[in-house]
């Protein structure tokens, strides 16, 4: 198969990456990685067109090491994808709720799920990925082994699906960004876009306040920013999402503006906002 038809994410086959990439890209082979950084590398050695990267959820925050492998892999961004995240609690067959002792997941889903979990009176037991864990309990066949994960994962891994929308908030969503070695040139009409971009503030009073004033003056929306430090802790680096095309009037002014008081500043990409 070509390359230009796979798209890696990280996780196992079934995560919930898995079904953001079917989401947006239903036509193409979804490629499975261990790590976000194998995921960036299978782009870069070409073993696949894209890759689907989750940057943000609604109920856990930010995800941990993903804005230190971006700028560093050199790839664009030409993509976005929000994926509402609905939990399921899976059992082997025949598995009945009151035989679970014990439920596998993720570090951040099994917490999504505490009022749930606190009602089964069940232990809880954190594995690499929810996929991974649906995968387990599918291999070690006992009924007293629960997972929770995506309904994909229940149909790859050949579960039942105990119970569905288990996750106590319903607003738990999960934004991911696609990544190309190519950036994208070419919108549909109309299209609602979005740049992004990475910069370094200068050592100066109030840097960041004047490196920042140009999108206000110029009236550019700003719809992220976030930090994060080097390995020593003396220099802080920052992501920025905004609303716009770095050629449009507005934004051009007010990066050429950015770059007076900061540094190193490197557009990331421009795309598509999402849309339902």
């Amino acid at each position: 198969m070509s390359t230009q038809n796979i798209i890696s994410f990280q996780g196992a086959k079934g995560a919930y990456s898995d079904l953001a990439c079917r989401a947006m890209y239903p036509d193409m082979e979804t490629l499975p990685c261990s790590t976000f950084d194998l995921a960036f590398q299978a782009v870069i050695k070409r073993d696949a067109e894209y890759a689907m990267i989750p940057v943000d959820n609604t109920l856990a925050g930010r995800v941990a090491d993903v804005h230190h492998l971006i700028p560093k892999s050199g790839l664009h961004i030409v993509g976005e994808h929000l994926q509402p995240i609905h939990h399921n609690l899976l059992g082997v067959k025949g598995t009945k709720i009151e035989d679970i002792q014990t439920v596998h997941s993720h570090i951040h889903a099994i917490p999504q799920c505490k009022g749930y979990l606190k009602k089964l009176n069940v232990q809880t037991n954190v594995q690499a990925d929810t996929a991974g864990a649906a995968r387990n309990v599918s291999e070690i066949k006992d009924k007293t082994q629960a997972a929770i994960a995506s309904t994909l994962a229940a149909e790859l891994y050949d579960l039942e699906i105990l119970d569905t929308n288990i996750e106590d908030a319903d607003h738990n969503t999960t934004r991911f960004l696609v990544f190309s070695r190519k950036p994208r040139t070419s919108f549909p009409d109309k299209a609602h876009l979005k740049t992004s971009f990475t910069f370094e503030v200068r050592n100066i009073p109030a840097a960041l306040y004047k490196a920042l004033g140009g999108f206000a003056t110029n009236n550019v929306q700003m719809t992220k920013l976030e930090s994060y430090v080097g390995a020593e802790f003396k220099v802080a680096f920052f992501y920025a999402d905004v609303i716009g095309h770095p050629e449009e009037d507005d934004l051009k002014l007010a990066l050429e503006e950015l770059t007076f008081f900061a540094k190193d500043m490197k557009i990331l990409g421009t795309y598509p906002a999402y849309s339902k």
